[in-house]
């Protein structure tokens, strides 16, 4: 019986995992990869215990080398999208909660734009970023044009984009794109350990809070504004809005329903 190309295992601490398993190549998008990523954010949206979502790849030799080029040349490019997620069923897809990408190895074009669609990035020293698509006649269509200048200095981002040369790891976490380096072994642990600090806090205030804060660079402050108010607005009817101060009067730990 043929594996899943992308596994779904739930964590201790209200976290979810999610696995490209395409070792044999090299975790590359095919269809299956984008139907799975898909069907993931649909599973992980709908589970009301999963707060935060770790993404990684199987072994050691790539988080994901980008689209399967054999796919594309068999005229099967378009099964790397679907309708709500764009390329991989990811990279444009409605996501409330918080993504972490445990990047394992190289992430490189379209490997790259699933990193950069995560809203925290892990990686091991030995990985490293590019877009080479241009050294294909090709263009990062998948997000990567406009999220790796957002996430990286303006004229790093330029030259990485303009020559397809990547960055090691190290550099990329000098430069703040990625949040914290972990040893191999450590990497998961690392990627659990920083969920663990975003799951202490209320889930609903966490959701709306990061739903402003993917907006920041694409409205005015005035939007933001607007955008702030009505998730403070729904953020006051939760459960959470009132355990949190009732916790603090009763000097102990809030007990977060995540409703």
């Amino acid at each position: 019986m043929t594996a899943p190309a992308v596994l779904i295992e739930k964590l201790p601490d209200h976290v979810t995992l999610v696995t490209i398993n395409r070792p044999e190549a090299r975790n590359a998008v095919n269809g299956d990869v984008a139907a799975g990523l898909d069907a993931a954010i649909t599973q992980t949206e709908a589970d009301v215990d999963c707060w935060v979502v770790i993404l990684t790849g199987v072994g050691n030799d790539a988080f994901s080398a980008g689209a399967d080029l054999k796919a594309v040349s068999s005229g099967n490019g378009h099964l790397l999208r679907t309708e709500r997620g764009g390329f991989a069923g990811f990279v444009t897809a409605p996501r409330s909660k918080p993504w972490i990408a445990a990047v394992n190895g190289p992430a490189l074009a379209g490997g790259c734009e699933l990193a950069l669609a995560c809203d925290l990035r892990v990686a091991v020293p030995e990985s490293r970023f590019g877009l080479p698509e241009v050294k294909r006649g090709l263009i990062a269509s998948a997000g990567g044009l406009y999220r790796l200048p957002r996430a990286l200095p303006q004229a790093v981002a330029l030259e990485m984009i303009l020559t397809g040369d990547p960055i090691p790891a190290e550099r990329a976490h000098a430069l703040g794109m990625v949040n914290a380096l972990a040893p191999r072994d450590q990497l998961l642990a690392t990627a659990q350990a920083l969920a663990a600090r975003i799951t202490v806090n209320a889930p609903v205030s966490v959701r709306h809070s990061l739903s402003v804060a993917r907006q920041s660079q694409d409205l005015s402050d005035a939007e933001l504004m607007a955008v702030s108010q009505t998730a403070q607005a729904a953020n006051m009817t939760s459960e959470d809005f009132k355990e949190g101060p009732r916790a603090f009067i009763e000097k102990r730990a809030p007990r977060w329903t995540g409703k």
